[in-house]
């Protein structure tokens, strides 16, 4: 994000609501769309199924996420999320597409970014959030019960995935990082640590995060057990 559309975004939340979008899956569901509609010609010859990686239609169909980003730009939305949110080498691991996770989260960026300022006027901008999801796996907990030990990812694993993907969104031009629907603290204290450490590597001060959390059940808490009050307190040291 530059200085300027840090400034523009502050001066509108300064000033009235601005509305995030709502999601993407269900509405690419709606387009009914084949196993060659997710593979295209890029993709041509995989042995794994594709259809169902929706992350993987910024490239083989940008035109079906440009008219999804459209149809809430035209409700009213002022902030789009990228199509990106397993976009990472973990959760792209299922489907054998590590290596394009890069070129995953520049289309996906470059696709809302495009609509974005197509429907932007000046007295309504409209701002793009890089959507980074919690990935399939947890560091805070062991998928076997006979080993409470045992990690499927490290930290470090985490912090890696997450960077690749930060460095595809920021390049597409995101003005925003959204680290959403998260159920464990120290999968986003990766996702934070990777965040800043890019933004500080490209000496950029200024650029807004969020982060949303999954309540799992009437207790109140996460998955990994914390209440929100104490997931807001680990991610802010």
């Amino acid at each position: 994000m530059t200085p300027s559309r840090y400034t523009l975004l502050q001066s509108q939340l300064q000033n009235r609501v601005l509305l995030l979008d709502g999601a993407m899956g269900s509405l690419i569901q709606q387009y009914n769309l084949s196993e060659e509609d997710f593979t295209g010609d890029k993709f041509v010859g995989v042995t794994l199924q594709m259809k169902g990686n929706n992350d993987i239609l910024n490239i083989t169909k940008p035109q079906v996420i440009k008219e999804i980003h459209s149809r809430y730009l035209e409700a009213g939305c002022d902030i789009i999320e990228t199509n990106t949110f397993n976009g990472t080498s973990i959760s792209q691991a299922d489907y054998n597409t590590q290596k394009y996770v890069y070129e995953i989260n520049f289309n996906g960026a470059k696709n809302a970014r495009e609509t974005a300022d197509k429907y932007s006027t000046p007295e309504k901008p409209r701002f793009v959030a890089g959507s980074m999801g919690p990935t399939n796996k947890t560091a805070s907990m062991s998928p076997d019960v006979n080993n409470p030990g045992f990690r499927e990812v490290t930290f470090d694993d985490m912090v890696n995935a997450y960077t690749e993907q930060v460095r595809g969104l920021l390049d597409g031009g995101v003005d925003i990082f959204l680290v959403e629907t998260c159920f464990d603290t120290i999968n986003i204290k990766a996702a934070l640590y990777a965040i800043n450490q890019e933004l500080e590597k490209r000496d950029i001060d200024k650029c807004p995060i969020m982060v949303s959390a999954t309540i799992a059940d009437k207790s109140g808490r996460t998955l990994a057990g914390q209440t929100v009050e104490a997931l807001l307190y680990s991610v802010s040291h």
